[in-house]
């Protein structure tokens, strides 16, 4: 007997650019009149890629184009893609909240969404009136959502203002008692899209926990969208790649991570580019040495920092020091090399430095550089660089047991190594 118990077929999604409405009469009228003559759809042969960074002539966008899948009772798929890919509209579509314009999905048993915010909770109503209209709508019995009732509210967290109306939660609270009512009600496959960014640390660590539970323990199915892919790379074992709204890859996690990662191009490389007229001190280049291309690095590995510094003039006491930094900006370490304690004094040309953390103690997520260049004697800033050279560090399967979801706390990480030599 086959254990598929999600099926998409040929599924795509057309939409028509503009103001709803506006010349759409001749349309309708074109589409009824082949329809009559048994023709197909005229306007199925038209449409542009779903590129939001391009400019078309076409009318018509393809949000999604043929889109072919299968998913496994018990399996837990991710899909990944940039903003605009077809995501959200590939998710609504499997969750019958939107229909495809060609194409049909087949399933087996019930399925529940989260696709957004506060989706439907009614905000007059109480947390614990929602929770029993999100049952009634997902069809269990008032008997069913009794029975785990309490559970919701415990796991959701929301004890205290389960008896407020939702219109007085906030965001946080809203996704939590929304997933844990999606969760908690057995669905047969649970839909999830990016809603899970908008919890803290903790729900999220338990949301990714109890999806785990639902697949491995209890063998029902989960299909997960995410930008995070930390977060892909526990849950997941199999990835689904959007671009422009066609399949771009289908396959093992770990490689589909690494083809989604190709197109974030995202300063990878900090080059100097102006001119050396005025005679001060230049930080020239700036790249970072990653296990995985396009700046992605792998969690424990030795990660290296390669610095460039052009000296118009002879320099004694020269100061180079870097900061990575967080998403937010905060500050995980501050290292430096000082030539004063080491008595160096550096001759006018090129230099090259190369700082190495052999085991760095950096939680998965995202990353970049602050550069300073000074004089460490007189205190003359020479060059200053902010926000550079982007890097992420993600976990792989094949370490995963050291996963933490703790955000960094440690504002030092072990000692850089420093060489460096004149160019």
């Amino acid at each position: 007997m086959s254990n598929i118990i999600l099926k998409a077929e040929n599924i795509s999604k057309q939409y028509r650019l503009g103001l709803v409405g506006t010349g759409t009469i001749s349309h309708d009228l074109n589409r009824w009149w082949a329809n009559i003559r048994g023709k197909e759809d005229p306007y199925l042969k038209v449409g542009a890629v779903n590129d939001r960074s391009t400019k078309s002539d076409s009318d018509y966008v393809w949000a999604l184009k043929d889109i072919n899948f299968e998913v496994q009772q018990g399996e837990v798929l991710g899909i990944i893609g940039k903003n605009g890919a077809g995501k959200s509209t590939l998710l609504k579509i499997l969750s019958r909240v939107t229909s495809p314009t060609t194409g049909e999905i087949k399933t087996k048993g019930r399925i529940a969404s989260l696709l957004e915010v506060g989706t439907g909770f009614h905000p007059e109503l109480t947390g614990r009136e929602n929770i029993y209209l999100n049952g009634a709508i997902l069809g269990m019995t008032k008997a069913e959502i009794r029975a785990k009732e309490q559970e919701i509210i415990e796991f959701s967290g929301c004890e205290r203002y389960v008896d407020t109306p939702v219109k007085r939660y906030s965001s946080g609270m809203r996704v939590r008692l929304a997933f844990a009512v999606a969760a908690f009600l057995e669905p047969d496959i649970l839909v999830i899209d990016e809603v899970l960014a908008v919890g803290d640390a903790e729900f999220q660590k338990k949301a990714i926990g109890k999806m785990q539970d639902i697949s491995k323990g209890e063998g029902r199915t989960v299909i997960f969208v995410s930008h995070d892919m930390n977060a892909i790379s526990v849950l997941t074992n199999r990835v689904i790649v959007l671009q422009n709204g066609i399949v771009n890859y289908d396959g093992d996690t770990n490689e589909g991570i690494k083809e989604y990662l190709k197109g974030e191009n995202k300063r990878m490389i900090y080059q100097y580019e102006g001119n050396y007229a005025d005679g001060i001190p230049k930080i020239t280049e700036v790249k970072v040495n990653t296990s995985l291309p396009n700046n992605i690095h792998e969690f424990g590995k030795e990660i290296q920092f390669q610095f460039k510094i052009y000296l118009p003039f002879d320099v004694e006491n020269l100061a180079l020091s870097f900061q990575i930094v967080d998403e937010f900006s905060v500050p995980i370490t501050h290292s430096w090399i000082f030539d004063a304690d080491k008595q160096i004094k550096r001759n006018k040309g090129t230099y090259h430095f190369i700082g190495s953390y052999p085991k760095p103690k950096l939680y998965m997520g995202y990353y970049s550089l602050v550069v300073h260049l000074s004089n460490s004697r007189t205190k003359e800033k020479y060059d200053f660089l902010d926000s550079v050279c982007y890097f992420s560090i993600v976990m792989m399967k094949t370490v995963r047991s050291e996963y933490h979801w703790q955000k960094n706390t440690c504002k030092y990480i072990e000692e850089v190594k420093w060489q460096s030599s004149k160019i």
